[in-house]
């Protein structure tokens, strides 16, 4: 399934909220993306559809492999590329927010050489 920048948001807060607390809800999400009730909900059961999410009886939110698989990509993309910036000089909320816009259009393959050349240079 191809994820939309959408879906990639609504995973990637999945995951830094179970980093986080443990436990996610959809409450949670809806707490940390600032976003409606009935949107959230209407996101977690497409979610639900493609097989990126499951949801118990109680409501608590697990990613299935394949959308743990692209949570954690883009979750690592945003961290790389804000880190980046800050080093830069980039205020860490314009970082943040700049991050969040570039994680998703890279192709993989410039995220790889920009990978290697960042952590390269953080190395030395």
């Amino acid at each position: 399934m191809k994820s939309t920048e959408s879906s990639e948001n609504y995973l990637e807060a999945i995951l830094m909220l179970k980093e986080k607390n443990g436990l996610v809800r959809s409450i949670d999400v809806v707490h940390h993306m600032g976003f409606s009730k009935p949107s959230v909900s209407h996101a977690m059961g497409l979610l639900r559809q493609n097989g990126l999410i499951t949801m118990d009886k109680e409501g608590w939110i697990e990613l299935t492999e394949d959308g743990y698989a692209i949570a954690s990509s883009i979750y690592e993309r945003h961290r790389l590329i804000s880190s980046w910036l800050v080093a830069l000089g980039v205020s860490p909320e314009t970082a943040a927010e700049d991050a969040c816009r570039m994680e998703h259009d890279l192709s993989d393959e410039t995220f790889q050489k920009l990978k290697e050349h960042i952590q390269g240079k953080l190395q030395k």
